[in-house]
């Protein structure tokens, strides 16, 4: 059974859409009008193995927030669509990804009860126009709609950049080992309670 989704989101400040293969090859195409993040969800796509699809068209001429949080939901609701109620998974993963200087780490539990424990810092607060505080917005709009647990820390780091980009590379690589499907567990959710 193919675990794909499509989720469409139209509000006033944003119109986006997100497609995903959890079971694809990293291959993505994505256009959000803001240069760093696309390449920060390339990345994400990349490392993921999920195929992605992202059409954002956003209030940029206020700020990139909207756009960031807003792609954020979305990815997260197609993600969670496209798990089908967390069956047959792994549910558990972990990274710890170093970029130059830099050592980040997640640990991701897909348990449908959101969270996000977050202990990243930015030494600068623009990555170009990026806003530094946006990606944990991203981030924290993307666990609670994907119903996942996500602890993210960078250990170290000075450039903005690498604390970015390994912050990225580390929830797509947990996210991937979680996603996994379990022949361990029967097409069932792993979990003592049936369900998740």
């Amino acid at each position: 059974m193919a675990r794909t989704a499509e989720v469409v989101r139209e509000t006033k400040e944003t119109q986006i859409t997100v497609r995903v293969d959890l079971d694809g090859s990293g291959v993505s195409d994505v256009q959000t009008g803001i240069g760093f993040f696309d390449h920060m969800l390339d990345a994400f796509a990349r490392h993921g193995g999920i195929d992605l699809y992202v059409r954002t068209t956003g209030d940029l001429h206020i700020d990139f927030h909207h756009a960031v949080e807003d792609t954020g939901i979305v990815l997260g609701q197609a993600i969670h669509k496209a798990l089908d109620g967390f069956k047959g998974v792994r549910r558990f993963g972990s990274a710890y990804i170093p970029m130059d200087e830099t050592l980040t780490r997640c640990a991701i539990d897909l348990s449908n009860r959101p969270y996000l424990v977050w202990k990243v810092a930015f030494k600068t607060p623009k990555i170009g126009d990026f806003d530094t505080e946006l990606f944990k917005e991203f981030h924290h709009a993307f666990a609670m709609n994907c119903g996942a647990c996500v602890h993210l820390e960078t250990l170290y780091g000075d450039n903005s950049h690498h604390i970015a980009e390994s912050g990225f590379k580390a929830l797509a690589r947990a996210l991937r080992t979680a996603i996994e499907l379990d022949p361990k567990t029967h097409g069932h959710a792993p979990s003592t309670k049936g369900v998740l």
